[in-house]
């Protein structure tokens, strides 16, 4: 790909704020996503602003671990809550970690988009030094 010149083969898991790997604003908006689906305090090391593969690296573990803590809080919810909560409350707790396990795993998706594009975008920089 040349650079400047936009990827428009995109799939459905990516974000809709990230403009397509090529286009010059590509790290800029993939940055801006990332750091919006992280902790705040991720902001503070100007290294993850340096080089948005170790951020989309990061996100992509964070989100990962987040993912796995649902699906375990969803497995062991019922039997944790069922002697403090009415049944209708637990159902209604399971229906939000689904939707939370749902809602995480399409984020992860979306993250491993981006971190595939900036990692192809690193190695062709690499290339053309």
């Amino acid at each position: 790909m040349l650079s400047g010149m936009p990827d428009q083969s995109l799939t459905s898991d990516w974000p809709a704020s990230v403009h397509p790997p090529g286009s010059d604003s590509f790290e800029q908006t993939a940055l801006e996503w990332l750091f919006d689906q992280v902790p705040a305090d991720y902001r503070l090391h100007g290294v993850l602003r340096r080089h948005p593969v170790a951020l989309s690296r990061l996100a992509r573990h964070y989100v990962s671990a987040t993912l796995d803590a649902t699906r375990e809080g969803y497995r062991t919810a019922r039997v944790d809550l069922r002697d403090r909560l009415l049944p209708h409350a637990l159902d209604q707790v399971m229906e939000a970690y689904l939707a939370e396990g749902h809602r995480t795993a399409a984020l992860l998706r979306s993250i491993e988009a981006v971190d595939r594009a900036l990692r192809r975008a690193g190695t062709e920089q690499s290339d053309d030094e």
